[in-house]
Formats: structure tokens, C-alpha cells, sequence
């Protein structure tokens, strides 16, 4: 009995997994934000957890790009920045969509929208 409960674990345990790989993943428009000056780090990604992800552990390394937000970083650690995902790209029915350009134009948006602001 032991064994059928084991294979029946192991079995949705393989389909979960499958599940998440072939899930639509989160890409999308990412914004990390220097909670004192204001100073704002705006990226696209096909996959916006990994690249949030991504640049906490270059600040936790002290190896991110972005010298304000590392000087942020090496200050007040992770509660003088916020972190967050600005828009999510919705799956489409087209196999063919060019998910690459969409996510290319929303960066393009969203820099403009941050102009006048950076100008202050």
C-alpha cells in the first residue's frame, strides 16, 4: 500500500512540475525604487520574479549596476528600496505573437511616462 502511495505522490509531484514549466511565465515591466531620493531603476523581462530576484542578490553581493541603489542598498539595506512588479503581459492566442516587441514598447511607455519627472 506503502508503494501505490509513494508512486501517487511522486506522480503529482512530476505533474506539478510540468505545470509550472509549461506555465505562461510572469514577463512584463519591473521598477525598483530608492525610497529616499526617489531615483528609479525601470526594467522589462520575460520573467519579472527572476530579474527582481535577480538584482536583490547583486545588491546583497554589492555588485549591482546601479551604484544609487547599491549605495541605497549598502545604507538602509531592503527596506530602503521597494521593489515591484509595474505591469504584468497577458498570453495570447497567437503562437506567432512577438512577445518581445510588446514588452520593448511597454518599456518605451512606461521610460516616457518617468521624463518629465527625472527632468524635476
Amino acid at each position: 500500500m506503502d508503494s501505490h502511495a509513494n508512486t501517487a505522490s511522486r506522480l503529482a509531484r512530476r505533474a506539478t512540475a510540468r505545470q509550472a514549466r509549461d506555465a505562461f511565465p510572469p514577463m512584463g515591466i519591473y521598477a525598483i525604487r530608492d525610497r529616499a531620493s526617489g531615483h528609479l531603476l525601470l526594467g522589462a523581462s520575460r520573467n519579472v520574479h527572476a530579474s527582481l530576484n535577480r538584482a536583490r542578490f547583486e545588491l546583497l553581493m554589492g555588485k549591482h549596476a546601479d551604484q544609487i541603489l547599491q549605495a541605497e542598498w549598502n545604507r538602509s539595506g531592503v527596506e530602503g528600496l521597494i521593489f515591484e512588479v509595474l505591469e504584468l503581459v497577458t498570453e495570447r492566442e497567437d503562437p506567432d505573437f512577438d512577445y518581445a516587441s510588446e514588452l520593448k514598447g511597454l518599456k518605451q511607455i512606461y521610460d516616457e511616462l518617468q521624463e518629465p519627472m527625472s527632468g524635476v
